[in-house]
């Protein structure tokens, strides 16, 4: 009689073609290589050589065939090289979501639920006594019979006005914000990629909020010893420069772009590593990287009073922990009354999408 055997269960290979299990070690290749293709299938190769990602029906060359098939990678008709496509650009942004803020449902637009009852948009699990002014729509019925049925009997049922019970509402808002990344030298030194996870939570928050969130804005900005927006799908490519710090271009850019943007409700992100340390002052450069500069501290500390008085919530993601640095952070926070997070590259993710998916709850 033939017996049964078991095996170890393996969910990835059971559920992923190889096809797939390549084009998702590819995508994040493509993020750490900045999108160059070429540098990206050479590390893949040198990935199979040690792990043995492939066999010998199907290999690296049937790999790269099927991007092309499939209109992941294409040729640049004019000199030649290989370029990834708009989408791959998604696909790189979508695994950026799945690995950094989990598999989240797509749900209906302007889902930033504010915590304020009343006759809003969306109901939730609460009821309270009906009141004057309530309508007929937003009765619990089952609740207010069963409270006639325990006030008058059964046998002489009635139901009144105290029996009554509404369902709570939640109104629903838009949020516009803008998510400014650090491009400064100092984002890749000292032994640590920095800007690999930055460009990884901004492309999951971008993809999030197209998804999610269609009716919310998101603008992106870089700044180095400039400041400029950049579209979503430039953030594969997004590369440190040869820049020093200056926070002031970065938040006078995102407070222009905000101010363009008739939600009422704003915020702004920063992924950044270190002190402001340039300022533009009409063509020249005013650059200190040694300590706080008071001069650019001030300028810096101003527009974030600005922004304070504009109702414009700053939240700092600072991935160093220097104590001088904090410092700075906590005094640039409180002049905000914004909120700073000292979250490190392994957890700037989770620390992001907790503050943006709770600010739906605070916004009025």
């Amino acid at each position: 009689m033939r017996g049964i055997s078991f095996t170890r269960f393996n969910p990835d290979e059971n559920r992923k073609p190889p096809f797939q299990k390549l084009l998702d070690l590819f995508s994040q290749l493509l993020t750490y290589t900045s999108g160059d293709v070429s540098e990206a299938l050479q590390w893949l190769t040198e990935l199979d050589k040690e792990y043995n990602l492939t066999d010998k029906d199907y290999g690296i060359g049937d790999f790269i065939q099927e991007l092309k098939d499939k209109g992941y990678i294409r040729e640049n008709e004019d000199n030649g090289k290989i370029e990834i496509t708009s989408k791959t650009e998604q696909t790189i942004r979508k695994n950026a979501l799945e690995e950094i803020f989990g598999k989240l449902k797509k749900t209906t637009t302007g889902n930033h639920n504010i915590r304020k009852s009343g006759m809003g948009d969306e109901l939730n699990a609460e009821t309270r006594p009906f009141e004057f002014g309530d309508g007929v729509d937003q009765l619990d019925i089952t609740a207010s019979i069963r409270n006639a049925q325990i006030n008058h009997g059964i046998d002489s049922f009635s139901i009144s006005q105290d029996d009554l019970e509404v369902k709570e509402t939640d109104f629903k808002t838009q949020t516009s914000t803008a998510l400014m990344i650090d491009i400064s030298h100092s984002m890749i030194l000292y032994g640590e990629d920095r800007i690999t996870p930055a460009k990884k939570v901004a492309m999951a928050l971008a993809e999030l909020i197209t998804t999610r969130y269609p009716k919310d804005t998101l603008d992106i900005i870089v700044f180095g010893n400039d400041a400029w927006q950049i579209e979503i799908k430039d953030l594969p490519y997004l590369e440190v420069g040869p820049f020093h710090t200056n926070t002031v271009a970065g938040l006078e850019l995102a407070m222009d772009l905000l101010r363009r943007r008739r939600n009422p409700n704003k915020q702004i992100f920063m992924i950044t590593d270190g002190k402001p340390t340039c300022l533009k002052i009409g063509s020249q450069y005013y650059k200190n990287s040694f300590g706080l500069d008071r001069k650019i501290l001030n300028r810096t500390l101003n527009l974030a009073a600005q922004c304070k008085k504009l109702k414009i919530p700053i939240t700092t993601f600072m991935v160093a922990t220097d104590p001088w640095l904090q410092k700075f952070v906590q005094e640039f926070t409180e002049t905000n009354n914004g909120k700073a997070f000292f979250s490190g590259t392994n957890n700037l993710g989770s620390f992001l999408f907790r503050d943006f998916e709770s600010g739906k709850k605070k916004f009025f």
